[in-house]
């Protein structure tokens, strides 16, 4: 087996020297130009002008030892002699032969925009920002063999070539997001930063963390240690759906605040935001069964953590003012750890019985002067809302929400929030846009990437029938048809993972991939850029990119 691995390696990196460009995603204006250059002898790296954002160095060292470490090119970071002709600066190359990169600090390009121009013997980056640089860079790794993206060195290579090429490249969406559930099974620290790594080289940039729901809670939150004591295991792997029975087996994990702190600094330092989701109050027995005295409508009860799939209707009592408490105290933790501007609350899926039954519950929706009990869900995230609101403003947060929340009296929240669209997904973004409110596209079909990818008998288990392949993927296209005047509410667009058959890493890389590839380049390309058939050509060079990132993958559509 190890011959033949080694011999389909080979075969695979033949044909990658010799195709055609295979970027994704593709950039926005491509002008591909006659020649390569060759990195042989030296490479320079420069800056030019001279900044005193640590970042951009920071990505520069990063990107030079990459590419020493891959390559093994001699390579050196240096500033540029500037001399000027008739009052123009002009750039003093060093040694003659040596391929000289030098990045440019253009303050007029937008943030996440980048000009990449590849001529002779010069490579010269044009960015406002070191996350322009950062995708800069990542393009340029894709021009050059697989082996230099994916962060392995390959010996058999001897000849370095980079095509002759002008890229004028930003992304469509400022949100361009994979969302992972480690609520129903539990994955690591390193299955994370493998998703990180593959999210950067596609130039994704918002992690969506699904941390709690009924069969889990993977979070340490130090003033109420048993959420991870008692909430972080179930007495059953698999989670019991029809025929299958809960096993019985303990299961559970979960990450302490020093690990999530290092899974935030290794994906800032990928241009990666992290967005954790803590789902209340509905999806919430594993914490009930952690706290059954402050959050549950009936403590007298027995609650465990669920050993189901489908929706549990144990759901947090709102009208406790300790329970109140509890969420506040949350966010506090949360706050600290994730130093970005959302924090997800869920709200999708949140059965009203138990509080139709409580009669504090019942009181409360009567002082409001509702009788829809949805509307209690409504207060409980406002009330949380007002908590985040009187604090100091670098540690504000903006809620986001899935498109349920809708169906309540969203006047008590305000239009400064965020809505995740995934059932009807289209009317619900645009629904939510109309109200002036921000909007994430999720469709769950076809963005729900836990789902079979193909209907083939080898296919391993999970949802669905197999009809969300990489060209159903791949063909959804974002914002269709939406007025020119709500655009601007809409942040972008995201795939979501849902786990509840998924109890290995092999399992959820084999889902992810290569459908994220396709989702990033929706996010990323401009839509009359897209086709398809040639993305179709371009995922064949990914095979070799996965096998060297030691990931399982979607073997259907290479060939």
């Amino acid at each position: 087996m190890r011959i033949f691995y080694f011999l389909s390696l080979f075969l695979v990196t033949a044909v990658l020297h010799s195709q055609e460009l295979s970027l994704i995603p593709m950039p926005a204006e491509v002008k591909e130009l006659q020649g390569f250059i060759t990195l042989e002898n030296k490479v320079v790296v420069m800056c030019y002008p001279e900044t005193d954002n640590k970042q951009y160095s920071d990505v520069i060292d990063t990107f030079v030892d990459e590419l020493k470490y891959t390559t093994g090119i001699k390579i050196k970071k240096s500033h540029p002699q500037i001399t000027k002709t008739k009052g123009v600066p002009v750039i003093k190359y060093k040694k003659k032969g040596d391929v000289h990169i030098v990045t440019h600090v253009d303050s007029t390009m937008s943030d996440e925009e980048y000009r990449l121009g590849v001529k002779e013997n010069k490579i010269e980056i044009y960015v406002a920002t070191p996350a322009g640089l950062f995708y800069s860079f990542q393009t340029l790794k894709q021009l050059l063999p697989r082996n230099v993206l994916a962060g392995v060195p390959d010996k058999s290579i001897n000849e370095w070539r980079i095509p002759m090429i002008e890229i004028s490249d930003k992304p469509r969406f400022s949100w361009r997001g994979f969302m992972l559930d480690e609520g129903r099974h539990f994955y690591g620290k390193d299955a994370v930063k493998k998703i990180l790594d593959i999210m950067a080289a596609y130039k994704m940039n918002r992690f969506h963390w699904h941390l709690t729901e009924d069969q889990g809670w993977r979070i340490e939150i130090k003033k109420y240690p048993r959420l991870t004591e008692v909430g972080a295991w179930r007495n059953s792997r698999v989670l019991g759906w029809g025929d299958v029975k809960p096993d019985g087996i303990s299961y559970g994990g979960y990450y302490t605040q020093n690990d999530i702190k290092e899974i935030v600094k290794y994906a800032r330092d990928r241009f990666i935001e992290i967005i954790p989701e803590i789902d209340i109050p509905g999806h919430s027995q594993a914490a009930i069964a952690s706290y059954p005295e402050i959050l549950a409508c009936d403590p007298e009860n027995r609650h465990e953590v669920w050993l189901w799939q489908g929706v549990s209707t144990d759901v947090i009592n709102v009208s406790n003012p300790l329970a109140i408490q509890f969420a506040k105290d949350i966010i506090d933790e949360l706050t600290d750890i994730f130093p970005y501007k959302y924090i997800h609350l869920g709200g999708d899926e949140c059965p009203t019985n138990k509080w139709e039954r409580n009669e504090d519950c019942a009181a409360l929706l009567k002082e409001m002067g509702s009788t829809n009990y949805r509307d209690l869900q409504i207060k409980f995230y406002s009330q949380i809302k007002e908590h985040i609101a009187q604090k100091p403003i670098e540690k504000q947060r903006c809620l986001i929400f899935w498109n349920e929340v809708l169906h309540g009296n969203t006047v008590l929240l305000g239009n400064d929030i965020a809505i995740m669209a995934w059932i009807g997904a289209n009317n619900a973004a645009k629904e939510a846009a109309s109200r002036g409110m921000y909007t994430i596209l999720t469709p769950q079909i076809p963005y729900y990437i836990n789902r079979k990818q193909s209907n083939l008998p080898t296919e391993p288990h999970s949802q669905g029938t197999g009809t969300e392949t990489l060209e159903a993927v791949y063909s959804y296209v974002p914002m269709k048809d939406v007025p020119k005047e709500l655009q601007n509410r809409y942040l972008g667009v995201q795939a979501n993972f849902w786990s509840e058959w998924v109890e290995t890493v092999d399992h959820l890389q084999y889902l992810i991939l290569p459908r994220l590839a396709a989702v990033a380049e929706a996010s990323w390309t401009p839509q009359e850029k897209r086709s398809y058939e040639n993305f179709e050509k371009r995922i064949q060079g990914e095979k070799y990119f996965y096998q060297l990132m030691e990931v399982d993958y979607g073997k259907h559509v290479f060939k």
